[in-house]
């Protein structure tokens, strides 16, 4: 009799597993949809590889903490703590820098608050797991398409050369300003064989503000050379 109530409560905890897998593929979902490197399978194998860490961490160690030999002072949730400082390096690989861009970001945060919903759904608090699932979708869906102001500005180097006249990095920063354009940094090379500078200016672009509408600003009062 005992044997079978210890097969029927590992029963549910192969429930916990299932749902928490289910969880991560409702995840894992929404990111397949756009084309990022973690998708269905990744998210799931995380969800239901957090439960069952958790499981093992809560319900593993009955036969051996109470025992006077060696476990005194035992903490078997160190495991599951495991979870969540090691999902860094699978994170670490969703991101990558590219010139002045970082992609990746949103999708290593997601397999990391995959791997919170799997330790809660396999520490048996159901609600907030699939509560924490809806959030997490919610976020990544709603958030991606209707505050564009969330957008951080993309950083540009923007080079342009002019006659050697004092006064117009500030006139061209000017301008700039009243696009919208924050300038970061600046930088000078003077020419004085051909009598010109040439501005190096680092900008955060807005997202409401399109390259194409810098170039039209400022392009009759000075040869642009590179946006990049």
């Amino acid at each position: 009799m005992l044997v079978f109530n210890l097969e029927i409560s590992q029963l549910y905890y192969v429930l916990r597993i299932i749902v928490a897998g289910l969880c991560g593929s409702v995840i894992g979902f929404e990111r397949l949809n756009r084309s990022k490197n973690a998708g269905v399978r990744t998210h799931c194998i995380v969800a239901a590889g957090a439960a069952l860490m958790m499981i093992i961490s809560k319900y593993g160690f009955f036969d051996t903490a109470a025992g006077d030999i060696g476990m005194r002072g035992a903490d078997g949730a160190r495991i599951a703590a495991q979870v969540v400082s090691g999902i860094g390096f699978l994170g670490a690989g969703m991101i990558f820098v590219h010139k002045n861009s970082i992609t990746g970001l949103t999708t290593a945060a997601g397999i990391w608050a995959t791997s919170g919903v799997g330790l809660a759904i396999g520490a048996g608090l159901y609600t907030i797991g699939i509560c924490s699932t809806l959030i997490i979708i919610a976020a990544q869906i709603l958030l991606h398409k209707n505050f564009r102001w969330l957008r951080t500005p993309v950083s540009k180097t923007l080079t342009i050369s002019n006659v050697d006249e004092n006064g117009y990095q500030e006139y061209i920063i000017q301008k700039l300003k009243e696009l919208g354009v924050t300038v970061t940094d600046t930088a000078v090379e003077k020419n004085t064989e051909q009598n010109t500078r040439t501005y190096i200016l680092t900008i955060d672009i807005p997202y409401y503000v399109s390259e194409d509408s810098i170039l039209d600003n400022i392009r009759f009062d000075c040869k642009i050379k590179t946006l990049r």
